[in-house]
């Protein structure tokens, strides 16, 4: 009853700002349950939680949301945001102030397991499996930094607050022996700052997850090639798994930052989450929308190639929409 009682103020509330910002009335996009029948009837905004402005979740959502709008004729009109990403977007799209976020696939599982950064089990549902994460690991290379052990004592980006990129740098320290709280001098940087700190050498080392290529690392290896280089970390891959088994071995081709060789690295699969309470017929439009329209999403950035049919329904062990299980079939 609290739950249900919770539901209908943050969807009341939701529709009256949305109703004030734009001055017309929006459909509410809480479920009234029945047949999907994949079409949005009534007008209606939504917002979409994405990440740093220089990472690969603000190219395609801001590119999504322009399809979004188009696919529909504007009955859907999107907006993308900067965010601190993954674990954040979450607590957002929970809490009503988006209803779509990008999110790294062990954080959405941490939180409809209740563990990890969520004290409890989360509402939320996938609309469908993107692309792959690369873990990004990249050092001075001056700095003497040859291992993940060799990063004790060192100054260490592990990512926005909140981030999908400083649950998985914890989670690699630890599964290296370190303790991210006292064995670096964390900073907890977004990719901007993070970037300039490696030019300027004001830190050390970086933690960045994001796909191929992510924009501000391709501007750190374009324009500080000789003085940065990546780190393998696939050493840690073992204690990760047994952490959540949606770490994978991956490697990062030589040809996307104009390396020499081809990186060995961590990967993880990356969603779009929504409440589990999401209007079914808006979450079949939405993920409809994200096949359909996946070659004008790949000229935002190539990472979209990831992402398609065969894999989008793979979102275990978080459940897809009841609208998605629809337009996935």
């Amino acid at each position: 009853m609290i739950r249900t009682l919770g539901i209908v103020v943050a969807a009341s509330t939701a529709a009256a700002l949305l109703t004030g910002c734009g001055g017309r009335q929006d459909a509410p996009t809480a479920d009234a349950g029945g047949e999907v029948s994949c079409e949005v009837k009534q007008d209606t905004r939504i917002g979409i939680a994405t990440g740093n402005a220089t990472g690969v979740y603000f190219a395609l959502g801001n590119a999504y949301a322009e399809q979004i709008s188009a696919a529909t004729d504007g009955k859907v009109k999107a907006t993308a945001a900067e965010t601190g990403a993954s674990v954040q977007n979450i607590q957002q799209v929970v809490g009503g102030t988006y209803q779509v976020g990008f999110s790294l696939a062990d954080s959405a599982a941490d939180a409809v397991q209740g563990k990890g950064s969520f004290t409890s089990a989360q509402p939320v549902r996938a609309l469908a499996r993107l692309y792959d994460n690369y873990t990004q690991v990249i050092v001075r290379a001056d700095a003497g930094i040859n291992s993940l052990t060799d990063l004790r004592g060192k100054r260490v980006s592990t990512g926005s607050p909140k981030s999908g990129t400083e649950v998985i740098a914890q989670r690699v320290l630890q599964a290296s022996g370190l303790d991210p709280d006292t064995d670096i001098s964390a900073q907890r940087l977004d990719l901007t700052k993070t970037v300039d700190g490696l030019k300027d050498g004001s830190i050390d080392a970086m933690f960045w997850s994001g796909g191929l290529p992510t924009p501000g690392v391709t501007d750190l290896f374009t324009t500080a090639k000789d003085k940065v280089r990546f780190l393998d970390i696939t050493g840690a891959l073992p204690k990760l798994k047994e952490t959540n088994p949606v770490y994978e071995a991956g490697s990062i081709p030589a040809a996307t930052y104009g390396l020499s060789a081809d990186v060995p690295t961590v990967v993880v699969p990356n969603l779009l989450v929504v409440r589990d309470d999401l209007d079914a017929n808006l979450a079949c439009v939405l993920t409809k929308t994200l096949l359909d329209r996946k070659p004008q999403l790949e000229q935002a950035n190539p990472a979209a190639k990831g992402i398609n049919a065969d894999t989008a329904s793979k979102t275990a062990p978080v459940p897809l929409h009841r609208g998605s299980e629809v337009a996935l079939g």
